[in-house]
């Protein structure tokens, strides 16, 4: 049996590979393969981002109902699946050119769209488009997302990619960095009307490569809270609006990260009832924390948060790169360790947050935490908070000293790989997902639609998720839009997956180890050492 499998595997790779080339792929000399391309993705938190959980969250691995070239009886691998895929699209492509039609594959497989439901929209989405014209023939290819990097980074590498990839967030889209159009040119020649997304969320695409894709998928950010813990204490709620103020003790103060800690220390109580900032507080008896970063742990979102994007990549080939961390990044994980590790803690160690009392490391979720900061797409998944009696709102993101709001959104969409043979067919598909088409695949994808007309629909439902939240809060997350992170805190490093993790193996180490056992200034600096390793690997 394993002989029989083998062979039909083998025999289906071979076939693929063939039809990819006799449908045109590899007429022309194939881009040189993306940093990072063919590494194995990276492990990431619920939160992307690449887009986390909701966003980019694995593929069921189920075999197709019909699967004549394997043992009926055989459980299908994701690699045999992928295989099957990309030969059953090869063989559409041939179908639509036989027709006089331009063929354009859009590969799903390295984001979300892998679950049965996205798989039954998308493939609707494929009729509708293809019924309301004559000229191009859209071909769906669906690989599982535990084979999806691999199989794309091999397409690509033989000059066969396909010429649609997506839904992909910023990680899995910098995992093939200079691998994407300038849309810059096509948007032109078409006329499509970029003033129906925030100008903010646009140029947010933008990159030393142009303008590499467009707004569809978002997720802002903003300061979730629990209404019942602030009146506990005798404290007014986060503000709710960009620019208002804070009431604290009597006075109007600046809604800054320093008046977000404050909080969040007296937000902080013990078994015995006693704040992070009274006298008797006993910090190894805890019972819920003012503050949890929500998934939103790894040093990049720390440092986009506080102190705001930046390029944090110099050099431009192997050999020269060099890490570019900005000094208030460093600053930024410092104020996280004294926040678990300092005299008035007001965040979570890590022993704390992983233990199950705390919801293993879902802290808000368990009820646990007074506030989190973390992306819209976080309100997926509250079922333990609800079914614990307890309501959210949500607040706008603290500035920094100097009055600047540094926002982070999540963001989903599609991207043209620049080796397409038929960039202005593949532009205008683009243009129809992100439009037409996402009318259907924005609500089974979970996502907030980037065009502002089509967003109270979602937040309708969300509405009905959770019928206590305010519209004052939904109002939040949409001005949280007019402050996106770019570049993206998930932004391309060279070896991209392996550099991040790094960041993740450092907080690890932080969150684990209190001050008598860890030099902070040692290990950020052991962190940009080992980052200028790995970029020059």
């Amino acid at each position: 049996m394993f002989v029989k499998r083998l062979v039909s595997l083998l025999a289906l790779v071979v076939i693929a590979s063939l039809l990819l080339a006799a449908c045109g792929g590899a007429a022309q000399p194939a881009p040189a393969p993306a940093p990072a391309a063919t590494e194995a993705p990276a492990a990431v938190e619920p939160a992307a981002t690449e887009a986390p959980a909701a966003t980019e969250a694995p593929a069921a691995t189920e075999a197709p109902a019909e699967a004549p070239t394997a043992a009926p009886e055989a459980t299908l691998t994701a690699e045999e699946q992928a295989v099957i895929a990309s030969a059953a699209a090869a063989e559409e492509v041939k179908a639509a050119e036989a027709a006089g039609k331009t063929p354009i594959r859009w590969f799903v497989g390295v984001g979300t769209g892998t679950s049965p439901d996205q798989v039954a929209i998308q493939e609707e989405v494929v009729k509708d488009f293809n019924a309301s014209q004559d000229k191009i023939q859209l071909v769906l290819e669906i690989v599982p997302y535990d084979a999806g990097r691999d199989t794309l980074a091999t397409q690509i590498a033989s000059g066969a990619g396909p010429d649609i990839v997506g839904p992909v967030g910023w990680g899995g889209s910098n995992a093939f960095y200079g691998q994407w159009l300038d849309l810059t040119e096509q948007i032109a020649a078409s006329g499509f009307d970029v003033s129906v997304f925030d100008p903010a969320l646009v140029d947010s695409f933008q990159t030393e490569e142009g303008q590499v894709g467009l707004p569809f998928a978002v997720f802002p950010s903003a300061v979730y809270f629990v209404p019942e813990y602030f009146d506990e204490v005798g404290l007014e709620y986060p503000p709710q609006n960009y620019g208002d103020k804070y009431v604290l003790d009597g006075e109007e103060v600046d809604w800054t990260w320093d008046t977000f800690t404050e909080v969040a220390k007296r937000l902080t109580i013990d078994v015995n009832g006693f704040n992070a900032t009274e006298e008797g507080f006993d910090p190894t008896q805890i019972v819920q924390v003012g503050y949890s970063p929500q998934w939103q742990t790894h040093p990049n979102y720390f440092g986009v948060f506080h102190a705001g994007s930046d390029y944090i990549v110099e050099g431009k080939e192997k050999g020269s790169f060099s890490v570019n961390l900005p000094e208030g990044w460093k600053e930024a994980v410092q104020w996280a360790y004294d926040g678990m590790y300092g005299e008035q803690p007001f965040m979570a160690t890590g022993p704390m947050s992983n233990s199950p009392e705390f919801g293993n490391g879902n802290l808000f979720n368990m009820g646990k935490a007074a506030m989190a900061v973390t992306p819209l797409w976080y309100t997926c998944c509250l079922a333990d908070f609800v079914n614990a009696g307890l309501e959210f709102q949500a607040g706008v993101l603290p500035t920094d000293a100097a009055g600047q709001v540094h926002g982070r959104v999540d963001a989903d969409t599609f991207r043209i790989w620049k080796g397409t043979k038929h960039p202005a067919e593949a532009f205008a598909v683009l243009s129809y997902l992100i439009t037409t088409g996402g009318d259907k695949l924005l609500p089974v994808y979970g996502a907030l639609p980037a065009i502002p007309e089509k967003q109270d629909a979602f937040f309708a439902k969300k509405s009905e998720q959770y019928p206590f939240v305010t519209p004052e809060t939904w109002e939040v997350f949409k001005a949280g839009l007019s402050y996106p992170d770019a570049p993206s805190a998930e932004q391309w490093m060279p070896n991209w997956n392996e550099a991040f993790a790094r960041g993740d193996t450092l907080w690890d180490l932080l969150q684990n180890t209190p001050p008598s056992q860890l030099k902070f200034d040692a290990e950020w600096q052991k962190y940009l050492d080992d980052l200028n390793v790995i970029f020059n690997k």
